[in-house]
């Protein structure tokens, strides 16, 4: 009878050898599985779909713990991030709002800029060719003769009666002239008075100088009041000094025999204006012939 210890050993050595025997026997059948379903996916693949369908649905289901967590993850973080962050962004933000502020009020500032430069190309290229074009020097505010004056004067060209305009409508004409300056009476003038007609019919009017920037429009023919607030008076040509059609002023008010309105061309916005040749010569000397007439045979009496 053998030893105990040495029964023990050969058992064990018997049970190793059954376990290496197994495993080599389960590698062997699972090689055989994995090459038979290889087979099969290269033969059939779609046999295979409802087995890769169902690892799909399990690889998702266990996948969705991580996924959700790692996106917490993340949001919290950039949420953290931000935060910290937040005020320097507002920072930066802020100075970037100022300079498109700044750029903006720019661009707006070369936009009126080119239109001035377009109203003065258009003065010197109006249907009329103008005497002279310059700027207003000055005018009179306190009193209530209104008067401007221009850098432009007898060796100009420029006479007395001669309209003044602006690239927005009429501003006056030239009541006196010097050798290189003039002074303009201006629209808003208590002395002045000009010929006037609506410009969207023959309602023809007078515009009158107030003294306070505004002007009177009274109606020649009397009656009921046609007018109508908003409405546009422009030059009617008659007396010949304005050429017809050149805006004058708008209706603000209305009153029994006509309005009060204001100038389109209001003498303190207005910074270039051209002057204008006397539109009817012969006119404006037959309206003056009567008084010269009626003066001259005082002056041969005396």
């Amino acid at each position: 009878m053998a030893p105990p210890s040495s029964r023990r050993s050969a058992g064990f050595s018997k049970r190793a050898q059954y376990s290496v025997f197994t495993g080599y026997l389960l590698a062997g059948l699972g090689a055989l599985l994995g090459l038979g379903l290889l087979a099969l996916s290269l033969w059939q693949p779609s046999s295979l779909a409802p087995i890769r369908g169902g690892t799909q649905d399990a690889v998702a289901t266990v996948g969705e713990g991580p996924a959700a967590v790692r996106s917490a993850g993340n949001s919290t973080w950039e949420k953290l991030s931000g935060y910290f962050y937040a005020g320097s962004q507002n920072a930066a933000l802020r100075e970037e709002v100022e300079l498109a502020r700044i750029k903006l009020a720019e661009a707006e500032a070369v936009a009126q800029e080119n239109e001035r430069l377009k109203s003065l190309v258009a003065l010197a290229e109006s249907e009329i060719e103008p005497v002279a074009v310059t700027r207003l020097v000055g005018s009179s505010a306190t009193s209530s003769r209104r008067f401007a004056y221009i850098a432009k004067g007898r060796i100009n060209g420029v006479e007395v009666g001669m309209p003044v305009r602006s690239p927005r409508g009429v501003v006056g004409r030239v009541l006196e002239v010097a050798r290189g300056s003039s002074r303009i009476l201006l629209l808003t003038d208590s002395e002045s008075v000009l010929p006037v007609r609506r410009s969207s019919d023959d309602t023809v009017a007078f515009a009158e100088g107030r003294g306070d920037g505004l002007v009177r429009i009274r109606l020649i023919n009397l009656g009921l009041n046609p007018l109508e607030v908003g409405d546009v008076f422009v030059t009617s040509g008659a007396g010949g000094y304005y050429r017809p059609g050149v805006a004058v002023a708008v209706l603000n008010e209305l009153t029994p025999d006509g309005g009060i309105a204001r100038l389109v061309a209001a003498p303190a916005a207005t910074d270039f204006v051209s002057v204008e040749p006397v539109y009817v010569p012969e006119a404006v000397e037959a309206s003056e012939t009567p008084e010269r007439e009626s003066i001259n045979p005082a002056e041969t009496e005396d």
